[in-house]
């Protein structure tokens, strides 16, 4: 079975670039059919789905935050990686690493989600 573990740091500072690193397991990151996600949540709102990496490695991005994002991985470590760039308050939230044959989706009920992260950005 698939497991997904999301790791980073928990603080971060505005402005500052925030990564959080996806590590994979049970499945690798290019086998066929398969997206891997970032889904955030902030405080009090839904889920938001913030972008993806195809198992062929393409590039999928949300409008709101395409300008400052950049979704890449590691095929010798299995892993994926959510860099965002120039970061707010409002990006405080919990964020999700997702396995999912669907590129956009905020289902829980469907794919492989990891347990979550927390991210606060302090001003």
């Amino acid at each position: 079975q698939v497991q997904l573990v999301e790791s980073g740091p928990g603080l971060v500072k505005a402005s500052q670039t925030l990564t959080l690193l996806c590590s994979v397991s049970g499945g690798s990151i290019t086998d066929d059919n398969y997206n891997f996600i970032w889904v955030r949540q902030p405080p009090g709102k839904g889920l938001e789905w913030m972008g993806a990496i195809s198992h062929a490695g393409n590039t999928y991005y949300n409008p709101s935050v395409k300008s400052r994002i950049f979704i890449t991985r590691d095929t010798s470590t299995n892993q994926f990686t959510l860099q965002l760039e120039s970061v707010t308050p409002e990006d405080t939230g919990v964020y999700y690493c997702v396995r999912d044959t669907m590129v956009v989706t905020t289902q829980r009920s469907r794919g492989s989600w990891g347990q979550g992260t927390q991210v606060t950005v302090s001003s």
